[in-house]
């Protein structure tokens, strides 16, 4: 900066001097122009009352001789000698022209005067000269004719001594002004120098730095942690976790942004303030945070502190109020030793905390569902929509007291053109993360819709479960999609089972509570799939309009020897009837599992026991085959009449 301040200062003097030099020049000319009027009023003055009433009209292609020679020169002592001027009477200007008349010691005249305007200052500096044109009336004439030319030629050094004097002065008034603008101007450049630093470094903290918070922006986050990988690359781990707000759009829809901005400040300012100085916090936007812890022993347990920190309640506008957060993290080089994937996978494992309301979670590959395969898949499952190469399997659910398949669950199905057969556990996941799943929910609508209608010609009850992530429950037209599919199918409402997770209730109760409400009053029933492993309230799940609970497989599966999870089982079945709700146990593999479940009381069963998922055309011989149409429905229960103890 401060040479930046020296090459302005020169460039400011620049046109100080410029201006200087040239009102030097103009004074100068102003000088001799000077010297030429005082020549010019002399000569005037010669002209009128000394020379010009003495010709009488007399021409001067003559020498002037006689009287008139006598007479001029008397004339001229009286009134010039003093001043030693020099004149000549010319008859023209031009070059070989001679004097009619000389008095004194003129200069010598210049090869052609005309070409000199009529006034010169000798090479010397001695005399100048200047050139008046005179005239005369000749007897009985009415208007003066010229006569020739008045040269007359006086001392320049009085007149240069003035001028000079005069110069001086303004020379001195001009340098103090000079002087004054350049003080002036190398004030102004401080001033703007100053200014300019202070934007400069305005300039490079916005560009660096969240203009609300005044945090380290994801610019600046990013360069951070690649700089804090080089220490952890000689030894020293780092920790880099991402850290998302629950809810904070409820915030912001509720009580308006500017409140919401309230609450993003208090919260920024507690993450700060509670971290080490060698460490970051950083907003990554909106209400997203980066933190780099540099050196801690045990990362997690510092980032339960800060979720403990964020989680305490805040008061903006008078209101109480207070936000989870979500935390996934990875520590280097452990995790991987480049900035992008670092934050990808930290990114990955705030997802699965957010999904699983587990609070903090470090990332683990197993839970990946962004590799670089599956991501490919995701770029196809657009083009395979549309292309028909999704279908849907279905397995079957029934009774276990009376063995009548109730309905049926629809699984979707990959036929990739190189891949062979895809399961939904490799593109279904990573599709919830984006609008694609919206399109793949509607796919699955309208499929197994038309495919009940087709089955219907065989049982007219059955029913068709349809499984819906927690985005697509949260969209406010959900519920309007179903119904449109429902008419376009022309199947009733109350012949579709729509199966949600525990983890879609508790992401967004509010909205998810909405969209339940409206299929339930459209006559849509709504199971809870692989109930027992979230953390749903039972205040809240008997408050919403649910129809049916599936135990989820992990329970039932070794129930006959996990004394724990047969009692998990019959807690379930016992509640589900608590709440009017019928209970299905899936993952039943063995008679005697399905024994259990009986006598546990479960109402409906569902697994390879019964029979695998299978295509739609294998699915009506498959019902053909064991008597489930209408023609021949099936009233024998599914298990033995010998019980088999639970647990």
């Amino acid at each position: 900066m401060v040479r930046l301040f020296g090459v302005h200062a020169a460039i400011s003097l620049i046109p100080v001097l410029v201006l200087g030099g040239a009102l030097l020049l103009n004074f100068r000319s102003e000088a001799q122009r000077r010297a030429f009027n005082e020549a010019q009023d002399q000569a005037e003055l010669v002209a009128e009352t000394a020379i010009q009433p003495l010709l009488d009209g007399q021409s001067l292609t003559k020498p002037v001789a006689g009287a008139e020679l006598t007479a001029l020169n008397d004339q001229l002592k009286r009134g010039v000698a003093e001043n030693n001027i020099s004149v000549r009477l010319l008859p023209s200007l031009d070059a070989p022209a001679t004097a009619a008349y000389t008095y004194g010691t003129p200069a010598p005249a210049p090869p052609d005067a005309s070409d000199q305007l009529h006034d010169t200052v000798s090479k010397n500096n001695a005399t100048v000269t200047v050139y008046r044109p005179l005239t005369a009336t000749p007897a009985g004439a009415e208007k003066a004719q010229p006569v020739g030319f008045l040269e007359l030629s006086l001392p320049y050094g009085p007149i240069r001594s003035h001028v000079d004097a005069a110069l001086a002065s303004q020379n001195r008034e001009l340098a103090v002004a000079l002087g004054a603008l350049y003080l002036t101007l190398i004030v102004i450049s401080i001033s703007m120098s100053r200014g300019l630093r202070k934007e400069v470094a305005f300039n490079a903290f916005l560009a660096e730095h969240d203009n609300l918070t005044d945090l380290p922006n994801r610019t600046l986050f990013h360069r951070r942690a690649a700089s804090a990988l080089k220490r952890a690359s000689r030894g020293q781990p780092i920790a880099i976790a991402i850290i998302d707000l629950d809810r904070f759009k409820d915030v912001n829809d509720t009580l308006g942004h500017h409140n919401g901005d309230r609450l993003l400040t208090e919260l920024s300012r507690r993450l700060d303030v509670n971290t080490r100085p060698e460490d970051t916090v950083a907003r990554l936007g909106g209400d997203e945070f980066g933190v780099i812890l540099t050196g801690a022993n045990d990362p997690e347990e510092a980032l339960w502190r800060l979720r403990d920190i964020i989680d305490r309640e805040v008061e903006v506008s008078g209101l109480p109020l207070s936000v989870e957060s979500s935390v996934g993290f990875v520590v280097a080089p452990d995790d991987g030793n480049d900035v992008d994937d670092l934050l990808q996978r930290a990114d990955v494992a705030m997802y699965v905390a957010k999904g699983a309301h587990s609070g903090v979670v470090r990332y683990d590959p197993e839970q990946d569902d962004y590799d670089a395969a599956k991501l490919g898949l995701i770029a196809e499952l657009r083009h395979a929509i549309d292309a028909g190469q999704l279908v849907l399997h279905y397995q079957p659910k029934a009774s276990i007291s009376t063995g009548q398949v109730e309905a049926m669950e629809a699984l979707v199905r990959w036929e990739h053109p190189a891949r062979g057969l895809v399961y939904p556990d490799s593109f279904v996941p990573i599709a919830e993360q984006t609008d694609l799943i919206d399109r793949l929910t509607d796919w699955a609508l309208d499929t197994a819709l038309a495919d009940l209608r087709e089955l219907s010609a065989l049982n007219s009850k059955l029913a068709v479960a349809v499984n819906v992530s927690a985005r697509s429950l949260s969209k406010p037209d959900f519920a309007l999609r179903v119904q449109a599919a429902l008419a376009k199918a022309d199947i009733p409402a109350t012949r579709l089972i729509i199966e949600i997770t525990e983890t879609a209730l508790i992401s967004d109760p509010e909205r998810a509570g909405a969209a339940l409400a409206n299929l339930d009053a459209a006559g849509v029933r709504v199971s809870i799939d692989d109930f027992g492993q979230g953390q749903t309230s039972l205040g809240y799940l008997s408050n919403l309009p649910v129809h049916e609970l599936k135990i989820d497989k992990s329970f039932v599966y070794d129930m006959l020897t996990n004394p724990a999870h047969a009692a998990i089982v019959r807690s379930i079945v016992d509640l589900g009837h608590n709440l009017h709700m019928r209970v299905v146990g899936e993952g039943v593999e063995t008679e005697e599992v399905l024994a259990g479940l009986g006598n546990a009381g479960c109402d409906v069963a569902q697994g390879f026991l019964l029979a695998r998922p299978m295509a739609i055309t294998k699915l009506e011989l498959w019902l053909q085959e064991r008597g489930q149409t209408d023609k021949r429905p099936r009233r024998r229960p599914l298990t033995a009449k010998r019980r088999v103890p639970v647990g």
